[in-house]
């Protein structure tokens, strides 16, 4: 595959004039950027729950990639390109030579109305997040709702993905998180499964359990006039296939590990109050630490991904332990909230607080979001059984 990419990374081989063509990683695609579009090479790669492993498997999830992303970003997606052999080189020219890979291709959205990019700037507005709560919180209720989806909202079939998550987190105790954490994070979500069946099976015949995005967070939100929203989940359905509270706590989560607090708090507000979710607020929690874990998890792939550097590897394990730092800040903040907690809960014990550190809650600098200072306050001073 490297030969592959390296041929491809010459403008010469790709179908639409381009002066550049830069080239990004995941642990399972590379992305050439063009110009003026994108194309997408997935990976051959098996890592149980995702298996790009032979060349029909890719072809397929291409194409599933471009059906499911054309639900809230119809314009972008263009369809799928076979890359062929021209001589010794490869390309994505139309040779009408025999596929030996295929790519997605899409148009490029430019990077500064990113979600991410107006993040960064401070350029995000009130209006942005009502603009996008009402993109999700509409696509959540038109979502497809099936049996089949339904199922998957039951703690039991829920908890698949959680295990696997520990599962495969488990290798890196000692690189990405701590051997404490790890157990901490594992019990608190058995214990969560336990004290809350109940609340699973009420979400599931409420009817939340739907055909969701599954991969929501700041990179693949696009703040132009319609809000496209891309990149969803296509190579497994038990990942999109979930609460619609897991498919928004994504977003929220990602606007907290990067210090947004405040709009973290604000969208919620806003998704809640459209979607009808008053007093979800402890699932909310359960579905943070659940994405926060996701992202430690994929991060941690990188570690042993052999197509990438030394330094994107560093970086990758640092970008991980803060994600399983972010889930443990979770569970933290929610023992003291006076919530249901089991004694493996309680051994997680507050942290200390600082003269004014409520105060510093909205600033811009704060690594991750805290309490805010009026419900610490109820918390203090009103018994739990007045508050929940």
């Amino acid at each position: 595959m490297d030969e592959m990419i390296r041929h491809l990374q010459d403008p010469a081989a790709l179908p639409d004039p381009t002066e550049t063509v830069a080239l990004l990683q995941t642990h399972i695609s590379v992305v050439l950027v063009a110009d003026a579009f994108v194309y997408k090479i997935k990976k051959p790669v098996d890592f149980g729950f995702l298996n790009f492993s032979t060349l029909e498997r890719r072809k397929y999830y291409c194409q599933r990639e471009v059906e499911l992303n054309r639900r809230l970003s119809r314009d972008l997606y263009l369809g799928v390109v076979p890359v062929t052999r021209q001589g010794q080189a490869y390309t994505l020219r139309d040779t009408g030579g025999t596929p030996v890979d295929y790519a997605v291709k899409m148009k490029r959205i430019p990077d500064d109305k990113l979600m991410k990019s107006l993040f960064a700037r401070g350029e995000i507005t009130e209006d942005h997040l009502r603009q996008i709560a009402k993109v999700v919180a509409g696509f959540h209720a038109n979502a497809p709702m099936t049996p089949e989806i339904r199922a998957f909202g039951s703690p039991e079939r829920f908890a698949v993905n959680t295990s696997e998550n520990f599962r495969q987190i488990r290798e890196y105790i000692g690189t990405t998180l701590s051997g404490n954490q790890f157990h901490s994070l594992k019990e608190w979500t058995e214990d969560f499964y336990r004290l809350n069946h109940e609340l699973f099976l009420k979400r599931m015949d409420q009817g939340r359990i739907r055909d969701c995005h599954g991969d929501l967070h700041m990179e693949h939100v696009c703040l132009t006039e319609d809000i496209p929203i891309f990149d969803c989940i296509e190579f497994n359905d038990r990942f999109r296939y979930s609460d619609t509270i897991a498919d928004i706590a994504f977003l929220l989560m990602d606007l907290e590990y990067h210090g947004g607090g405040q709009l973290s708090e604000m969208l919620w507000q806003y998704y809640k109050d459209m979607a009808g979710e008053e007093g979800m607020e402890d699932l909310l929690t359960f579905y943070k630490v659940y994405r926060a874990i996701v992202r430690g998890k994929v991060n941690g792939f990188q570690i042993t991904d052999p197509s990438i550097g030394e330094t994107e590897k560093e970086q990758a394990a640092r970008v991980a332990r803060k994600y399983f730092d972010l889930a443990l800040s979770y569970i933290k903040s929610s023992i003291g909230l006076g919530r249901r907690v089991s004694p493996a809960d309680k051994s997680l014990k507050r942290p200390a607080r600082r003269p004014g550190a409520e105060e510093k809650f909205f600033c811009p600098g704060t690594r991750f979001a805290a309490i805010p200072l009026i419900i610490e306050l109820i918390r203090i001073f009103l018994p739990p059984a007045l508050i929940y």
